[in-house]
């Protein structure tokens, strides 16, 4: 096996142990980190792809931006921090077999429909440069009116979630 697939296979296991430990924990905040493992383990993949650029994004989308927001929005609403027990429920056991024949059912199709079939390689490659100034150019200003509308969001949370 050459390094690439090993390092594929390393970043796998991981990311499968931590989705499901973040499925698992009973708090709140450790179910927030094990995602960030998980999204974690996407960029090393995308890295190992060599699409760079994409990992870059998913690192400061992902990572830095949506879960600042989720644990904003976990201390902000001033939820219970440590263990709780009430976040398990019932169906747990039902939720287990038609999670595992989604799973099949998945497979099967992407079996039947891709089979053997190999990427077909391209020689036009796109630089980030090119991805940057087609995405940036005309969309700059709602780019930043946009960031500070999302600014204003998180002030507005947390005057309003302070105690006077």
């Amino acid at each position: 096996m050459i390094a690439q697939n090993i390092g594929f296979w390393i970043i796998a296991a991981t990311m499968v142990v931590a989705a499901l430990r973040v499925v698992t924990t009973n708090n709140v905040v450790h179910a927030a980190l094990w995602l960030v493992v998980v999204l974690s383990g996407a960029a090393g993949q995308y890295i190992l792809l060599a699409a760079e650029f994409v990992a870059v994004t998913q690192v400061l989308v992902y990572i830095g931006a949506v879960m600042v927001l989720f644990l904003f929005g976990t201390m902000l609403t001033r939820a219970r921090i440590g263990s709780d027990s009430d976040l398990n429920n019932s169906y747990k056991k039902l939720g287990i077999p038609v999670a595992t024949v989604m799973l099949a059912a998945m497979a099967l199709a992407l079996i039947r429909s891709f089979g053997d079939e190999k990427m077909p390689v391209s020689d036009n490659i796109v630089s980030t440069q090119q991805v940057s100034d087609q995405i940036f150019g005309p969309y700059l200003l709602p780019f930043w009116a946009l960031s500070f509308v999302l600014l204003a969001a998180v002030i507005g949370a947390i005057v309003l979630a302070r105690k006077d």
